[in-house]
Protein backbone atom coordinates (compact mmCIF):
# COMPACT_ATOMS: atom_id res chain seq x y z
CA UNK A 1 0.00 0.00 0.00
CA UNK A 2 1.17 3.13 -0.81
CA UNK A 3 1.85 5.92 1.58
CA UNK A 4 -0.94 8.18 2.02
CA UNK A 5 0.96 11.21 3.97
CA UNK A 6 -2.14 13.27 4.13
CA UNK A 7 -3.78 12.71 7.18
CA UNK A 8 -5.44 14.57 9.98
CA UNK A 9 -3.24 14.61 13.38
CA UNK A 10 -4.62 12.79 16.49
CA UNK A 11 -7.02 15.45 17.25
CA UNK A 12 -10.16 14.58 19.70
CA UNK A 13 -11.97 17.45 17.38
CA UNK A 14 -11.94 15.91 13.85
CA UNK A 15 -15.25 14.27 14.25
CA UNK A 16 -16.74 18.08 14.37
CA UNK A 17 -15.54 18.20 11.11
CA UNK A 18 -16.92 15.06 8.85
CA UNK A 19 -20.67 16.33 9.77
CA UNK A 20 -22.98 17.36 7.12
CA UNK A 21 -22.16 20.73 5.85
CA UNK A 22 -26.44 21.01 5.45
CA UNK A 23 -27.13 20.31 9.22
CA UNK A 24 -29.38 23.22 10.56
CA UNK A 25 -27.50 25.92 7.99
CA UNK A 26 -30.45 26.78 6.21
CA UNK A 27 -32.61 29.69 8.09
CA UNK A 28 -36.67 29.34 7.16
CA UNK A 29 -36.25 33.32 6.83
CA UNK A 30 -33.86 33.08 4.22
CA UNK A 31 -36.29 31.17 1.68
CA UNK A 32 -39.13 32.80 2.77
CA UNK A 33 -37.41 36.21 1.98
CA UNK A 34 -36.30 34.97 -1.42
CA UNK A 35 -39.48 33.58 -2.31
CA UNK A 36 -41.14 37.20 -1.49
CA UNK A 37 -38.94 38.53 -3.85
CA UNK A 38 -39.82 36.24 -6.34
CA UNK A 39 -43.81 37.16 -5.67
CA UNK A 40 -42.99 40.76 -6.05
CA UNK A 41 -41.04 40.18 -9.15
CA UNK A 42 -43.79 37.93 -10.95
CA UNK A 43 -46.47 40.06 -9.86
CA UNK A 44 -44.62 43.25 -11.64
CA UNK A 45 -43.78 41.11 -14.46
CA UNK A 46 -47.50 39.96 -14.82
CA UNK A 47 -48.35 43.52 -14.79
CA UNK A 48 -45.62 44.33 -17.17
CA UNK A 49 -46.75 42.05 -19.70
CA UNK A 50 -50.98 43.38 -19.46
CA UNK A 51 -49.73 46.91 -19.01
CA UNK A 52 -46.97 47.41 -21.69
CA UNK A 53 -46.63 44.24 -23.68
CA UNK A 54 -50.56 44.02 -24.39
CA UNK A 55 -51.14 40.19 -23.67
CA UNK A 56 -53.55 38.40 -22.92
CA UNK A 57 -52.85 36.67 -19.40
CA UNK A 58 -55.30 34.52 -17.74
CA UNK A 59 -54.84 36.69 -14.39
CA UNK A 60 -57.55 34.04 -12.42
CA UNK A 61 -54.52 31.26 -13.44
CA UNK A 62 -51.79 33.30 -12.39
CA UNK A 63 -53.38 34.64 -9.41
CA UNK A 64 -53.66 30.75 -8.59
CA UNK A 65 -49.65 29.94 -8.73
CA UNK A 66 -48.89 33.28 -7.53
CA UNK A 67 -51.19 32.69 -4.51
CA UNK A 68 -49.37 29.39 -3.59
CA UNK A 69 -46.29 31.02 -2.85
CA UNK A 70 -48.32 33.75 -0.42
CA UNK A 71 -50.34 31.38 1.21
CA UNK A 72 -46.77 29.27 2.22
CA UNK A 73 -45.34 32.27 3.06
CA UNK A 74 -47.96 33.25 5.35
CA UNK A 75 -48.10 29.83 7.18
CA UNK A 76 -44.33 29.77 7.90
CA UNK A 77 -44.75 32.62 9.39
CA UNK A 78 -47.42 32.15 12.02
CA UNK A 79 -46.27 28.31 12.61
CA UNK A 80 -42.60 28.62 13.03
CA UNK A 81 -40.53 31.29 14.74
CA UNK A 82 -38.12 33.47 13.03
CA UNK A 83 -35.00 31.42 13.61
CA UNK A 84 -35.61 27.73 12.65
CA UNK A 85 -33.21 26.38 11.10
CA UNK A 86 -34.12 23.41 7.94
CA UNK A 87 -32.82 20.62 8.02
CA UNK A 88 -31.37 19.16 4.37
CA UNK A 89 -35.35 17.28 3.91
CA UNK A 90 -37.07 20.54 4.84
CA UNK A 91 -34.95 22.88 2.42
CA UNK A 92 -35.23 20.60 -0.18
CA UNK A 93 -39.17 20.36 0.11
CA UNK A 94 -38.88 24.30 0.14
CA UNK A 95 -36.68 24.60 -3.12
CA UNK A 96 -38.86 21.46 -5.07
CA UNK A 97 -41.99 23.53 -3.71
CA UNK A 98 -40.61 26.55 -5.80
CA UNK A 99 -39.83 25.23 -8.84
CA UNK A 100 -43.14 23.41 -8.90
CA UNK A 101 -44.55 26.75 -8.12
CA UNK A 102 -42.69 28.64 -10.86
CA UNK A 103 -43.11 25.66 -13.33
CA UNK A 104 -47.23 26.09 -13.08
CA UNK A 105 -46.78 29.75 -13.21
CA UNK A 106 -44.65 29.77 -16.68
CA UNK A 107 -47.29 26.93 -17.93
CA UNK A 108 -49.86 28.99 -17.55
CA UNK A 109 -48.06 31.93 -19.03
CA UNK A 110 -46.62 30.72 -22.56
CA UNK A 111 -44.58 27.46 -21.07
CA UNK A 112 -40.65 27.72 -22.20
CA UNK A 113 -41.83 30.48 -24.89
CA UNK A 114 -42.22 32.63 -22.25
CA UNK A 115 -38.53 34.42 -21.56
CA UNK A 116 -38.41 33.76 -18.11
CA UNK A 117 -38.28 30.15 -18.28
CA UNK A 118 -34.61 30.44 -17.65
CA UNK A 119 -36.05 31.62 -14.16
CA UNK A 120 -35.83 27.76 -13.24
CA UNK A 121 -32.57 27.55 -12.62
CA UNK A 122 -32.89 29.84 -9.60
CA UNK A 123 -33.75 26.66 -6.97
CA UNK A 124 -31.52 24.96 -8.65
CA UNK A 125 -28.40 27.60 -7.86
CA UNK A 126 -29.52 27.65 -4.16
CA UNK A 127 -29.89 24.34 -3.41
CA UNK A 128 -26.20 23.36 -4.89
CA UNK A 129 -25.06 26.25 -2.32
CA UNK A 130 -26.21 25.62 0.41
CA UNK A 131 -27.16 21.73 -0.07
CA UNK A 132 -25.84 18.36 -0.12
CA UNK A 133 -24.96 16.56 -3.77
CA UNK A 134 -28.21 14.30 -3.51
CA UNK A 135 -30.55 17.10 -2.63
CA UNK A 136 -29.26 19.00 -5.38
CA UNK A 137 -29.22 16.46 -8.05
CA UNK A 138 -33.07 16.28 -6.77
CA UNK A 139 -33.85 19.81 -6.96
CA UNK A 140 -31.81 19.82 -11.07
CA UNK A 141 -33.84 16.93 -12.02
CA UNK A 142 -37.38 18.15 -10.70
CA UNK A 143 -36.62 21.26 -12.48
CA UNK A 144 -35.84 19.77 -15.69
CA UNK A 145 -38.69 17.63 -15.77
CA UNK A 146 -40.99 20.27 -15.44
CA UNK A 147 -39.28 22.40 -18.14
CA UNK A 148 -39.93 19.49 -20.20
CA UNK A 149 -43.32 19.72 -19.25
CA UNK A 150 -44.06 22.79 -19.48
CA UNK A 151 -42.22 22.73 -23.27
CA UNK A 152 -45.35 20.51 -24.71
CA UNK A 153 -48.12 21.34 -22.59
CA UNK A 154 -48.82 25.27 -21.68
CA UNK A 155 -51.01 27.52 -22.54
CA UNK A 156 -49.54 30.05 -25.12
CA UNK A 157 -49.03 33.82 -25.32
CA UNK A 158 -51.44 35.52 -26.90
CA UNK A 159 -51.74 39.51 -27.33
CA UNK A 160 -55.74 40.96 -26.68
CA UNK A 161 -55.50 41.31 -30.87
CA UNK A 162 -55.11 37.35 -30.96
CA UNK A 163 -51.63 36.69 -32.26
CA UNK A 164 -50.31 33.88 -30.54
CA UNK A 165 -46.40 34.31 -29.71
CA UNK A 166 -44.77 31.06 -30.46
CA UNK A 167 -41.08 29.93 -31.61
CA UNK A 168 -40.44 28.00 -33.93
CA UNK A 169 -39.83 24.42 -33.30
CA UNK A 170 -35.80 24.59 -33.72
CA UNK A 171 -35.75 27.74 -31.44
CA UNK A 172 -38.07 25.90 -28.83
CA UNK A 173 -35.64 23.33 -28.58
CA UNK A 174 -32.24 25.24 -28.45
CA UNK A 175 -33.96 27.25 -25.57
CA UNK A 176 -34.85 24.25 -24.33
CA UNK A 177 -31.33 22.15 -24.30
CA UNK A 178 -29.74 26.02 -23.27
CA UNK A 179 -31.94 26.02 -20.11
CA UNK A 180 -30.93 22.35 -19.37
CA UNK A 181 -27.11 22.88 -19.89
CA UNK A 182 -27.15 25.91 -17.75
CA UNK A 183 -28.92 24.35 -15.02
CA UNK A 184 -26.46 21.50 -14.69
CA UNK A 185 -23.41 23.97 -15.55
CA UNK A 186 -24.44 26.02 -13.20
CA UNK A 187 -25.31 23.90 -10.46
CA UNK A 188 -21.88 21.95 -11.06
CA UNK A 189 -19.68 24.90 -11.01
CA UNK A 190 -21.97 26.79 -7.59
CA UNK A 191 -21.88 23.06 -5.56
CA UNK A 192 -17.69 22.97 -6.65
CA UNK A 193 -16.97 26.79 -5.85
CA UNK A 194 -19.70 25.74 -2.31
CA UNK A 195 -17.72 23.21 -1.39
CA UNK A 196 -14.35 24.80 -2.09
CA UNK A 197 -15.58 27.42 0.44
CA UNK A 198 -16.82 25.16 3.32
CA UNK A 199 -13.96 23.17 3.40
CA UNK A 200 -11.32 25.77 3.59
CA UNK A 201 -13.46 27.84 6.21
CA UNK A 202 -13.77 24.26 8.20
CA UNK A 203 -10.26 23.38 7.86
CA UNK A 204 -9.12 27.45 9.03
CA UNK A 205 -11.77 26.84 11.75
CA UNK A 206 -9.12 23.53 12.57
CA UNK A 207 -6.55 25.31 12.27
CA UNK A 208 -7.51 28.53 14.66
CA UNK A 209 -8.74 25.82 17.33
CA UNK A 210 -5.05 23.81 16.99
CA UNK A 211 -3.37 27.37 17.18
CA UNK A 212 -5.45 28.34 20.16
CA UNK A 213 -4.73 25.08 22.04
CA UNK A 214 -1.12 25.62 21.66
CA UNK A 215 -1.49 29.27 23.04
CA UNK A 216 -3.28 27.99 25.81
CA UNK A 217 -0.70 25.40 26.75
CA UNK A 218 2.07 27.56 26.31
CA UNK A 219 0.66 29.89 28.88
CA UNK A 220 -0.62 27.46 31.10
CA UNK A 221 3.70 25.96 30.99
CA UNK A 222 4.52 29.42 32.01
CA UNK A 223 1.85 29.40 35.00
CA UNK A 224 3.48 25.76 35.90
CA UNK A 225 7.11 27.25 35.68
CA UNK A 226 6.31 30.70 37.63
CA UNK A 227 4.66 28.14 40.35
CA UNK A 228 7.41 26.23 40.40
CA UNK A 229 9.44 28.92 41.24
CA UNK A 230 7.95 30.76 43.48
CA UNK A 231 6.75 27.19 45.70
CA UNK A 232 10.62 26.34 45.59
CA UNK A 233 11.41 27.67 48.46
CA UNK A 234 9.12 27.41 50.51
CA UNK A 235 9.26 23.24 49.51
CA UNK A 236 12.87 23.55 50.50
CA UNK A 237 12.16 25.04 53.80
CA UNK A 238 9.72 22.20 54.72
CA UNK A 239 12.21 19.74 53.57
CA UNK A 240 14.69 21.45 55.45
CA UNK A 241 12.99 21.80 58.87
CA UNK A 242 11.36 18.09 58.40
CA UNK A 243 15.11 16.71 57.74
CA UNK A 244 16.08 18.64 61.07
CA UNK A 245 13.30 17.01 62.70
CA UNK A 246 14.14 13.14 61.81
CA UNK A 247 17.34 14.17 63.11
CA UNK A 248 16.62 15.00 66.25
CA UNK A 249 13.67 12.20 66.91
CA UNK A 250 13.74 8.54 68.18
CA UNK A 251 13.60 5.68 66.08
CA UNK A 252 10.45 3.99 65.35
CA UNK A 253 8.71 6.66 67.34
CA UNK A 254 5.10 7.92 65.79
CA UNK A 255 6.53 11.71 65.27
CA UNK A 256 9.57 10.38 62.86
CA UNK A 257 7.53 8.75 60.29
CA UNK A 258 5.17 12.03 60.57
CA UNK A 259 8.41 13.41 59.94
CA UNK A 260 9.22 11.24 57.18
CA UNK A 261 6.07 11.29 55.84
CA UNK A 262 6.55 15.55 55.20
CA UNK A 263 9.69 14.94 54.02
CA UNK A 264 8.73 12.68 51.15
CA UNK A 265 5.50 14.53 50.37
CA UNK A 266 7.74 17.78 50.27
CA UNK A 267 10.44 15.81 47.71
CA UNK A 268 7.11 14.45 45.83
CA UNK A 269 5.20 18.05 45.25
CA UNK A 270 9.21 19.27 43.87
CA UNK A 271 8.88 16.57 41.44
CA UNK A 272 5.23 16.87 40.49
CA UNK A 273 6.13 20.92 39.96
CA UNK A 274 9.49 19.98 37.80
CA UNK A 275 6.92 17.70 35.52
CA UNK A 276 4.99 19.90 35.33
CA UNK A 277 7.51 22.64 34.37
CA UNK A 278 9.26 20.92 31.56
CA UNK A 279 6.89 22.92 29.25
CA UNK A 280 7.01 26.58 30.61
CA UNK A 281 8.44 27.98 28.49
CA UNK A 282 6.38 31.51 28.29
CA UNK A 283 8.72 33.62 30.82
CA UNK A 284 10.32 36.77 29.01
CA UNK A 285 13.92 34.94 28.43
CA UNK A 286 12.47 31.87 26.62
CA UNK A 287 10.80 33.79 24.07
CA UNK A 288 13.17 33.00 21.81
CA UNK A 289 15.29 29.94 21.62
CA UNK A 290 18.40 28.69 19.72
CA UNK A 291 17.00 26.96 16.22
CA UNK A 292 18.24 23.53 17.38
CA UNK A 293 16.39 23.80 20.94
CA UNK A 294 13.02 24.63 19.30
CA UNK A 295 13.36 21.79 16.97
CA UNK A 296 14.07 19.20 19.60
CA UNK A 297 11.00 20.60 21.77
CA UNK A 298 8.88 20.20 18.62
CA UNK A 299 10.14 16.43 18.35
CA UNK A 300 10.37 15.44 21.81
CA UNK A 301 6.73 14.23 22.27
CA UNK A 302 7.59 11.68 18.92
CA UNK A 303 10.85 10.32 20.42
CA UNK A 304 9.34 7.62 22.52
CA UNK A 305 6.97 6.11 19.26
CA UNK A 306 10.02 3.92 18.34
CA UNK A 307 11.44 5.45 15.48
CA UNK A 308 15.08 7.06 15.82
CA UNK A 309 14.87 10.99 15.14
CA UNK A 310 18.44 12.49 13.89
CA UNK A 311 18.40 16.15 14.16
CA UNK A 312 21.89 17.28 12.25
CA UNK A 313 22.77 19.98 9.50
CA UNK A 314 22.67 19.25 6.35
CA UNK A 315 25.83 18.10 5.73
CA UNK A 316 24.97 15.31 8.09
CA UNK A 317 27.00 16.81 11.14
CA UNK A 318 25.61 17.35 14.69
CA UNK A 319 24.19 21.36 15.12
CA UNK A 320 26.62 23.57 16.18
CA UNK A 321 26.89 25.30 19.56
CA UNK A 322 26.38 28.99 17.05
CA UNK A 323 23.31 28.74 15.88
CA UNK A 324 20.60 31.09 14.74
CA UNK A 325 18.16 32.88 17.67
CA UNK A 326 14.43 32.29 16.22
CA UNK A 327 11.41 33.83 17.94
CA UNK A 328 10.05 30.27 19.73
CA UNK A 329 6.22 30.96 18.29
CA UNK A 330 3.34 28.69 18.91
CA UNK A 331 2.40 28.13 15.63
CA UNK A 332 6.01 27.45 14.76
CA UNK A 333 6.10 24.39 17.30
CA UNK A 334 2.81 23.38 16.59
CA UNK A 335 3.29 23.12 12.62
CA UNK A 336 6.78 21.61 13.05
CA UNK A 337 5.50 19.10 15.65
CA UNK A 338 3.19 18.14 13.04
CA UNK A 339 4.88 17.79 9.96
CA UNK A 340 7.42 15.46 12.32
CA UNK A 341 4.54 13.20 13.38
CA UNK A 342 3.75 12.58 10.04
CA UNK A 343 6.58 11.72 8.70
CA UNK A 344 6.98 9.26 12.42
CA UNK A 345 3.52 7.45 11.60
CA UNK A 346 4.84 6.71 7.80
CA UNK A 347 8.82 5.97 8.33
CA UNK A 348 10.24 2.50 8.82
CA UNK A 349 12.69 3.11 11.38
CA UNK A 350 14.34 6.79 10.93
CA UNK A 351 13.09 10.88 10.39
CA UNK A 352 16.27 12.72 9.74
CA UNK A 353 15.32 16.77 10.65
CA UNK A 354 18.11 18.74 8.78
CA UNK A 355 18.51 22.59 9.44
CA UNK A 356 20.85 24.36 7.46
CA UNK A 357 21.50 28.47 7.48
CA UNK A 358 23.16 31.26 5.69
CA UNK A 359 23.53 34.65 5.66
CA UNK A 360 19.96 34.52 3.42
CA UNK A 361 17.49 31.78 4.88
CA UNK A 362 16.89 29.39 7.15
CA UNK A 363 15.64 26.24 5.88
CA UNK A 364 14.63 22.74 8.14
CA UNK A 365 13.82 19.61 6.11
CA UNK A 366 12.19 16.73 7.44
CA UNK A 367 12.90 13.25 5.78
CA UNK A 368 11.47 9.52 6.39
CA UNK A 369 12.68 6.14 5.38
CA UNK A 370 8.98 5.31 4.38
CA UNK A 371 6.99 4.58 1.05
CA UNK A 372 6.92 8.45 0.02
CA UNK A 373 3.92 10.77 -1.11
CA UNK A 374 2.04 9.28 -4.01
CA UNK A 375 3.14 11.19 -7.11
CA UNK A 376 -1.14 12.14 -7.85
CA UNK A 377 -1.41 13.65 -3.96
CA UNK A 378 1.88 15.86 -4.80
CA UNK A 379 0.21 18.89 -5.87
CA UNK A 380 -2.47 18.77 -3.89
CA UNK A 381 -0.61 18.65 -0.38
CA UNK A 382 -1.76 21.37 2.03
CA UNK A 383 -5.13 20.88 0.66
CA UNK A 384 -7.56 20.09 3.36
CA UNK A 385 -9.54 16.90 3.04
CA UNK A 386 -7.61 15.23 0.82
CA UNK A 387 -8.87 11.70 0.42
CA UNK A 388 -8.09 9.36 -2.17
CA UNK A 389 -11.51 7.93 -2.46
CA UNK A 390 -14.80 7.63 -1.19
CA UNK A 391 -13.98 5.27 1.08
CA UNK A 392 -11.06 3.56 2.29
CA UNK A 393 -9.75 1.33 4.66
CA UNK A 394 -8.43 2.48 8.22
CA UNK A 395 -4.64 2.80 8.15
CA UNK A 396 -3.19 0.28 10.49
CA UNK A 397 0.14 3.05 11.50
CA UNK A 398 -1.89 5.64 12.74
CA UNK A 399 -5.55 3.41 13.46
CA UNK A 400 -6.84 6.28 16.10
CA UNK A 401 -7.98 8.58 12.84
CA UNK A 402 -8.16 8.94 9.06
CA UNK A 403 -6.18 10.45 7.29
CA UNK A 404 -7.98 13.79 5.55
CA UNK A 405 -5.15 15.81 4.50
CA UNK A 406 -6.32 18.14 7.67
CA UNK A 407 -3.23 17.68 9.93
CA UNK A 408 -0.94 18.96 6.67
CA UNK A 409 -2.87 21.87 6.32
CA UNK A 410 -3.11 23.30 9.60
CA UNK A 411 0.62 22.68 9.70
CA UNK A 412 1.15 24.35 6.43
CA UNK A 413 -1.07 27.44 7.34
CA UNK A 414 0.28 27.61 10.52
CA UNK A 415 4.40 27.89 9.15
CA UNK A 416 3.15 30.10 6.17
CA UNK A 417 1.97 33.08 9.09
CA UNK A 418 5.64 32.74 10.27
CA UNK A 419 7.03 33.17 7.10
CA UNK A 420 7.68 29.86 5.53
CA UNK A 421 7.65 28.58 2.26
CA UNK A 422 6.92 24.87 2.04
CA UNK A 423 7.77 22.27 -0.87
CA UNK A 424 6.62 18.75 -0.63
CA UNK A 425 8.58 15.93 -2.64
CA UNK A 426 10.14 12.44 -2.58
CA UNK A 427 13.85 10.94 -1.61
CA UNK A 428 13.63 9.17 -4.34
CA UNK A 429 13.94 9.77 -8.20
CA UNK A 430 11.39 7.09 -8.96
CA UNK A 431 8.42 6.89 -7.03
CA UNK A 432 8.21 2.77 -5.70
CA UNK A 433 5.54 3.36 -3.37
CA UNK A 434 8.37 0.67 -0.87
CA UNK A 435 10.37 1.78 1.71
CA UNK A 436 13.68 1.90 2.27
CA UNK A 437 14.58 0.82 5.98
CA UNK A 438 17.69 3.64 6.81
CA UNK A 439 17.53 5.70 3.66
CA UNK A 440 16.26 8.83 3.10
CA UNK A 441 14.08 7.84 0.36
CA UNK A 442 10.59 8.74 1.55
CA UNK A 443 8.64 12.15 1.86
CA UNK A 444 10.70 15.19 2.24
CA UNK A 445 9.12 18.62 3.82
CA UNK A 446 11.69 21.75 3.16
CA UNK A 447 10.65 25.17 4.98
CA UNK A 448 12.37 28.25 4.52
CA UNK A 449 12.39 31.20 5.95
CA UNK A 450 14.54 34.69 4.94
CA UNK A 451 16.03 35.79 7.12
CA UNK A 452 15.33 39.58 8.36
CA UNK A 453 12.22 41.45 10.62
CA UNK A 454 9.89 39.08 8.91
CA UNK A 455 11.44 36.22 9.23
CA UNK A 456 11.45 33.83 12.62
CA UNK A 457 14.95 34.84 13.45
CA UNK A 458 14.68 37.40 16.77
CA UNK A 459 15.61 40.78 16.41
CA UNK A 460 18.51 40.45 18.70
CA UNK A 461 20.55 37.73 20.62
CA UNK A 462 20.19 38.63 23.66
CA UNK A 463 17.96 41.17 24.18
CA UNK A 464 16.90 43.22 27.35
CA UNK A 465 14.32 41.32 29.12
CA UNK A 466 12.54 43.39 31.88
CA UNK A 467 10.25 42.08 33.89
CA UNK A 468 8.11 39.04 33.59
CA UNK A 469 4.38 39.62 32.43
CA UNK A 470 1.52 38.52 34.44
CA UNK A 471 -0.82 35.88 33.00
CA UNK A 472 -4.17 38.14 32.48
CA UNK A 473 -7.31 35.83 33.41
Amino acid sequence: MTQSKSGIMADSAAPLFLEDKTNGWVKLRTLTTLRWVAVAGQIAAIGISQRLFDLDIDLGLCSVAVGLSIVANVIFHFVYPENKRLNEREATMMLGFDTVQLGILLGVTGGINNPFALLIMAPVTVAATALSLPATLAVGQAAIVILTVISWLHLPLVTTGGEVLDMPTIFALGYWIAIVVSIVFIGIYTRRVSTEIHSMSQALLATQMALAREQKLTDLGGVVAAAAHELGTPLATIKLVSSEMLSELEEGSDLREDATLIRDQADRCRDILRSMGRSGKDDLHLRQALLGAVIEEAAEPHRGRGKEIILQTGDGEALPEEQPMILRRPELIHGLRNLIQNAVDFATSTVWVEACWSDSKISIRIIDDGSGYPPHLLGRIGDPFIRRGPRREPDSRRPEYEGMGLGLFIAKTLLERTGAELAFANGSDRFTGRSCPGERCGAIVELVWHRGKEGIEAPERMPALGENLRFES
